[in-house]
């Protein structure tokens, strides 16, 4: 069956707003075959100059959005017994560098998640994968002078 496509706006740091996103896209498609999680957001900067407001920022950007997105899709998996979860992460998943402590951390916190999704998900044939790239180009809005969001790499 053909069906035509739906845009739907999504900000992955919304937490509470993401599960009815979901339900809409369930109620109006009725399954997801292959959810791709590709939301990411950094920034660069000294540990102790990184807020800790930022740095919750970027986990719900990185980790719990995906995560909640993932659980909100993952019983009509589960009951079809059938789909494909992907996430793309960062190589910053599996080595930290300097002045990226919060995004490597959330990006640890995602590889490990999904790996101890996909032993789970075995049972049920439904593969999850994990994709690490290495450096890309993003875009970047330029810094403004005091404003630390302005940092921020999405």
């Amino acid at each position: 069956q053909t069906y035509a496509p739906k845009l739907m706006l999504l900000d992955i740091t919304d937490i509470s707003c993401i599960r009815d996103v979901a339900k809409e896209i369930l109620n109006c498609y009725g399954c997801v075959d292959v959810l791709i999680n590709n939301a990411s957001m950094k920034v660069k900067g000294a540990v102790q100059s990184i807020s800790l407001e930022l740095d919750k920022k970027i986990m719900d950007a990185n980790y719990f959005g995906p995560i909640t997105l993932t659980k909100a899709i993952l019983p009509n998996m589960i009951s079809r017994r059938t789909g494909h979860i992907v996430l793309i992460n960062s190589i910053q998943g599996k080595i930290g560098i300097p002045f990226r402590a919060a995004y490597a951390a959330s990006k640890h916190a995602a590889v490990g998640f999904f790996d101890c999704l996909r032993a789970e998900m075995e049972e049920f044939d439904i593969s999850v994968s994990t994709v690490n790239p290495t450096f890309i180009c993003s875009y970047h809005r330029q810094p403004a002078p005091g404003n630390w969001e302005a940092s921020i790499w999405k």
